[in-house]
């Protein structure tokens, strides 16, 4: 069955003339979906008996419910775990920030990348999510929560730019004057640093925030802590970073999470100013969320502060991500595994 959710608003008109429909059928399909965010055809009141029967009878319609929601106390985070049709799970999480509530994504359940500090990776890929099921994601949380959804992180399970493909039209629908209409700069994507996938999405010139998890400044130390390095030397990335800058104007958000004895000492970050100073970007230090199946430790406070220090003086733009979720499996990967194993 056709993927209803996951079809453009051009491509529901052309289902639609093939079922002898009119278009504008098809723009009250699509608000229903997109911006009304209804979860079957029952809700739509101007939509005909029969279409709504035929409809069920030849598309899938993707809603996803939540299996468990974790909220945090110290600041309010929620994590979700969806279910999927497949009997698949994913994680998705709410942050409200003052100027607007983000969501972070999956987009993938599991993940094949092997980053050493990840849980998501630790059981493998199972299968790429359509863009119906990132949407839904994102729309099943605003169901839940009555509230707005202003920002979009694709920095849950997986590896977007694995699942290049559905995570443009994901970005298409998401950002769609006729659906949420959320601004393309609001969208925030994360890579592990997959080169050629990022100079194909630098030439589709989205206006979209790319991040890039780079966690070492040296070959050596980035192989040991992710894969990845083996396929891509830093010097190719670096000249893919400059790229998109190139091709887009956006500025590139650096993830890097410091690592207790590994990689965060003042040498690590006079390495890092060094690699990096030349490009128009952002350092974002994040404090490692240990994992119970891997051994690293979370560097402390005063060598977090050394290391943003050394940055900051060496004129590169820095922040220390504010933790958050921490007390209900906030990392990525993390209730899904423990859900997982329980069940």
């Amino acid at each position: 069955m056709t993927d209803i959710k996951s079809l453009a608003l051009s491509e529901l008109k052309d289902e639609m003339a093939a079922m002898g429909e009119k278009a504008f059928r098809a723009e009250q399909l699509y608000g229903w979906m997109h911006r009304k965010l209804a979860v079957s055809y029952e809700e739509m009141t101007n939509l005909p008996k029969a279409l709504a029967d035929r409809c069920r009878q030849r598309y899938e319609y993707t809603v996803l419910k939540p299996i468990l929601v974790q909220e945090s106390a110290i600041d309010g985070t929620r994590k979700y775990l969806f279910g999927l049709a497949d009997g698949n799970a994913v994680e998705s999480v709410l942050m409200r920030y003052k100027h607007g509530n983000c969501v972070c994504v999956s987009s993938q359940v599991g993940c094949r990348m092997g980053c050493r500090f990840c849980a998501s990776t630790l059981d493998g890929l199972e299968r790429n999510l359509r863009p119906s099921e990132m949407l839904d994601q994102v729309y099943a949380i605003m169901r839940h929560t009555g509230e707005r959804v202003s920002n979009v992180v694709v920095m849950g399970s997986g590896e977007p730019l694995d699942n290049y493909d559905n995570l443009l039209r994901f970005i298409e629908l998401l950002t769609d004057e006729n659906g949420l209409h959320i601004s393309q700069r609001n969208v925030t994507v994360s890579t592990c640093g997959l080169v050629p996938e990022m100079r194909r999405l630098a030439d589709r010139k989205l206006q979209i925030t790319p991040a890039l998890s780079l966690h070492a400044a040296t070959d050596e130390k980035r192989r040991a802590l992710m894969p990845i390095a083996e396929r891509y030397p830093l010097e190719e990335l670096m000249e893919a970073c400059a790229y998109y800058f190139e091709q887009t104007g956006r500025r590139i958000t650096f993830e890097y999470s410091l690592v207790k004895g590994v990689n965060d000492s003042e040498e690590d970050a006079g390495k890092l100013a060094s690699l990096i100073g030349r490009l128009n970007c952002h350092v974002n230090l994040i404090p490692v969320n240990p994992i119970r199946e891997r051994g690293y430790r979370q560097s402390d406070r005063r060598a977090v502060e050394a290391f943003r220090n050394r940055l900051q003086n060496r004129g590169i733009n820095v922040t220390v991500r504010r933790e958050m979720g921490r007390d209900i499996d906030g990392a990525c990967g993390q209730l899904r595994r423990r859900y997982r194993k329980e069940t």
